[in-house]
């Protein structure tokens, strides 16, 4: 953890507040938390679900890479993210979710997929799967129909998807011209702190990218290798 470069506006409890002049939201306040990667303050938890419920856009640590997150089916947020990427119409979002049961009400996963999916997660795979009706149309492949689904290893992300109670629409926070993802929550402070609601710093999570596995054909077919194991991918 970072706890030891508190800034003098820092409090005691994990929170930084500062007003910034606001690229995409003049006059609000973008809150900085600092959440235990192994004990979330269940505190700081609840309110970072709540921003999240009021439109807001979060920076998240995952099990692979910092991410940016909003409420599924929230087409400001989602625009939000677009303009901070630069991404155009084509870029595919992923629904991050609690646990396999979550998925399969966002994904439409066979018998056959089931056990595969059982066994790895939580973990830094996406899994690429024909979309439920619950999908928003504008988060799917325009042209396949399909969502990417996953179900980060971290205990951050875990407590902020129990307290909301469903999925936490994402992209992964690469800038425009970027290779990588941004790693220091605090350089992210100084880019990002006028275009986001609110940073958790979580500690270094590391800059992987997730193993993406295409599940609608018989056999999965990895379309990126990343963090996740492919072992067990190859095996089936």
């Amino acid at each position: 953890m970072n706890g030891q470069h508190l800034s003098p506006n820092n409090h005691s409890d994990g929170v930084s507040y500062g007003f910034y002049p606001g690229l995409f939201r003049p006059t609000s306040m973008s809150q900085f938390f600092q959440i235990h990667p192994d004990n979330p303050q269940a505190r700081l938890i609840r309110q970072a679900v709540e921003i999240i419920r009021q439109g807001g856009l979060v920076i998240y640590p995952t099990d692979s890479s910092y991410a940016l997150g909003c409420q599924i089916g929230d087409k400001a947020a989602m625009e939000r993210i677009r303009r901070i990427r630069r991404l155009d119409d084509n870029h595919n979002f992923t629904l991050v979710c609690r646990d396999l049961s979550e998925i399969a009400s966002y994904a439409r996963i066979d018998n056959q997929h089931y056990r595969l999916l059982k066994n790895l997660t939580p973990g830094p795979y996406t899994f690429i799967h024909r979309a439920t009706k619950q999908v928003p149309r504008r988060l799917q492949n325009p042209r396949r129909k399909t969502i990417g689904i996953r179900v980060p290893d971290n205990r951050i992300v875990q407590a902020l998807l129990a307290e909301l109670g469903e999925p936490i629409m994402s992209s992964t926070l690469i800038l425009p011209g970027d290779h990588m993802p941004l790693t220091d929550p605090y350089e992210m402070k100084d880019s990002l702190s006028h275009a986001v609601d609110l940073i958790i710093d979580g500690g270094y999570c590391g800059f992987e990218p997730t193993t993406v596995v295409d599940m609608e054909g018989d056999t999965p077919k990895v379309l990126r290798l990343g963090k996740g194991d492919a072992v067990m991918l190859e095996q089936v």
